[in-house]
């Protein structure tokens, strides 16, 4: 039977992360070998984890700015009851992205090890 809340929890830390530009965040909810992909610009583009992980921490932070935060979970995937993929859309500042996570759940639980990610559009907060 799938872990709902677990991986529900794994998500919001992931949320957390990004609101936050915190790092340590996102170690917890990323494996460290996971990479990131998008196609916006055309060819796809293909990031380790290590070095979005910089870029992440050290921008400005919509918690700083005091961003209302605005995150849902779209769709839950479940590929088994340790493998999941999940589908959602946040606003970080101006962006409006949608990703899809897949999670697995190791021996340091519920971690991303693929991200693909969307710029839906920008918009500012109202």
């Amino acid at each position: 039977m799938p872990r709902t809340q677990e991986l529900n929890d794994a998500v919001d830390t992931y949320f957390r992360a990004l609101y936050n530009c915190d790092a340590t965040l996102l170690d917890a909810v990323f494996h460290p070998a996971s990479s990131l992909f998008d196609v916006d610009e055309g060819p796809v583009f293909a990031e380790p984890f290590a070095q979005w992980r910089e870029v992440v921490a050290n921008r400005e932070s919509p918690a700083s700015v005091g961003q209302a935060r605005e995150e849902e979970i779209l769709a839950i995937d479940w590929l088994s009851d340790a493998a999941a993929v999940v589908h959602v859309r946040l606003r970080v500042l101006d962006s409006i992205f949608v990703d899809l996570l897949s999670f697995v759940d190791g021996p340091d639980g519920w971690q991303i090890v693929a991200k693909v990610w969307h710029l839906e559009r920008t918009s500012p907060p109202a």
